[in-house]
């Protein structure tokens, strides 16, 4: 009865070219996937004679490239080792993933306390990437504001204010909300795609503005001339660890087209504009290489803008969840950067005050999601192609991104009747509760459609699996009230290892209260 859109494909190993890192690989292979290829490939744009000068690093890119090719060369020569890699991240990798922050005894309480599925957050590990945030490498000052679409709740954003973060709202509705949360105006930076009709009482009260488009600046400046403004270009460069991710380049929408500056200056020229921020963005998970690269790109925007102040060079630090993966190290990823700020404050005289919006960074392993495997079934045996599921009390609805972009996420089993971690090992598929057969949290690794089986705990219905890396894009960007399930509760854990409800499980009439009832007779 579902609705079909995965394709079985138990018996194609994924391909050799698509394996994920070895952690044995030299770091530049590492540093460097498929999507990051393809990203250089299309999404690299030629620059028209208005401004070339904006791209003096042109032949870098192309060395850029170059190097690129020569890392994809080396994945297929080892070829041998790389399937072997891909099949083990099919299978959750080489060994079985573990819990992170919570026991398995914790879990089990917490399903006594709470019930399943509940979000569960560790106040520690928020703190401690805050931190390390805000050592990022700078020359001349820092902000980091808190991509709070990664996960709104209130609670978080608490935790980021008291940490000295600030707010990075991609809708008005989030400046809004980081507002109820005990934030000024004033602390909000917004980048939309679309502009909100109530943007003026938000920037009359302190709200900084970066126009994402020529009819955005437009807007802003007939609302607000002579006002103080941000432009976020698309600097004709992206970079995501999937095509869904990536948001710059020709085929992205988002921030003002890199040859359209000129249309730009002449729209703040018009009302008097004072541009003081340059902001770019290139994607989620993207690669260290290219984000520096873009960096340099973007100095050379701010060069066009003398009243320039701040240049907000986005996140999307990639982050590992699996073991397998790589994580992103800020303070190599940073050094560059900085010094290229230098380089630029000395030719210019201008120095430059940085500003990142991590959100991933920030969230991806600082929760968990506790679940009740609620059936257990099989489609026969291996040898003819069968596999045996899991069917979770949770899914697409608490957790859309593998579904949506076959993100992995690591998934551990703990028995019920012992509170540990299973000692036996077997292989599953794991599906959520919706009537979509695309409901998958096992998908192959850069394919949403591809059914992959993992090694975990041996369990039987009635036992839990936990969703770890479930911190970011999950309980913020769920596919809320499919099938009429209820939103999860979120729970916070502190240092102290004490548990705080920061959301209530949703109720029935709270799913239906805005539904308005239709008449008898227009029925």
């Amino acid at each position: 009865r579902g609705r079909r859109s995965v394709r079985h494909a138990r018996r194609t190993p994924p391909r050799a070219s698509d394996a994920p890192p070895s952690p044995s690989r030299p770091s530049a292979v590492a540093s460097t996937d498929m999507s990051t290829t393809r990203a250089l490939q299309l999404h690299s744009a030629p620059t028209s004679a208005p401004t070339a000068a904006l791209f003096r690093r042109a032949d870098r890119s192309r060395s850029l490239l170059a190097a690129t090719a020569t890392r994809r060369r080396a994945r297929k020569a080892a070829s041998a080792m790389t399937t072997t890699v891909a099949m083990a991240a099919a299978s959750g990798g080489p060994e079985r993933e573990t819990l992170r922050f919570l026991t398995a005894r914790e879990c089990v309480d917490m399903r006594t306390a709470h019930g399943t599925p509940t979000y569960v957050y560790d106040a520690a590990t928020l703190k401690a990437q805050a931190a390390k945030a805000l050592d990022f490498p700078n020359a001349f000052g820092l902000t980091v504001r808190y991509a709070m679409k990664a996960s709104p709740n209130a609670a978080i954003l608490k935790i980021f204010r008291n940490a000295g973060l600030k707010i990075d709202a991609s809708s008005g509705h989030e400046v809004r909300r980081a507002v109820r949360a005990g934030f000024d105006h004033a602390d909000c930076s917004l980048s939309t795609q679309e502009f909100p009709e109530f943007f003026e009482e938000l920037v009359k009260k302190g709200l900084k503005v970066n126009a994402c488009s020529l009819s955005q600046l437009e807007a802003f400046g007939a609302a607000f001339p002579g006002a103080e403004i941000g432009l976020r270009f698309n600097p004709g460069l992206g970079s995501g660890g999937t095509g869904k991710t990536n948001v710059g380049g020709p085929s992205s929408s988002f921030g003002i087209w890199h040859e359209l500056l000129p249309e730009a200056r002449a729209i703040c020229e018009k009302h008097g504009l004072k541009v003081v921020r340059i902001h770019t963005h290139i994607g989620s998970g993207s690669d260290p290489a290219v984000w520096q690269k873009t960096s340099g790109m973007s100095l050379d925007l701010c060069r066009e803008f003398p009243t320039v102040e701040t240049l907000n060079l986005g996140g999307g630090y990639k982050v590992g969840r699996m073991a397998y993966e790589k994580s992103t190290d800020l303070a190599v990823v940073g050094a560059p950067v900085k010094a290229l700020f230098e380089a630029f404050a000395k030719e210019t005289g201008r120095e430059l005050r940085l500003e990142i919006e991590p959100g991933t960074f920030l969230l991806a392993n600082s929760c968990a999601i506790v679940c009740t495997v609620q059936d257990k079934v099989t489609t026969g045996a291996a040898s003819d192609g069968g596999h045996v599921f899991l069917k979770l009390d949770a899914g697409m609805t608490e957790v859309l991104r593998p579904s949506l972009y076959a993100a992995q996420h690591p998934l551990v089993t703990v028995s019920a009747a012992t509170g540990k971690e299973p000692e036996g090992t077997e292989k599953y598929v794991v599906v959520g509760h919706c009537c979509e057969s695309g409901d998958l949290m096992t998908p192959g690794p850069d394919d949403a459609e591809e059914i992959a089986e993992r090694a975990m705990g041996e369990v039987e219905r009635g036992d839990l699996l936990v969703v770890e890396g479930a911190g970011a894009y999950c309980a913020g960007m769920s596919g809320k009230n499919y099938n009429s399930f209820p939103e999860a509760p979120e729970v916070m854990r502190t240092a102290e290892g004490t548990f705080h409800v920061i959301r209530k499980k949703q109720s029935l009439e709270q799913i239906m209260a805005n539904e308005v009832e239709l008449p008898d007779d227009a029925c």
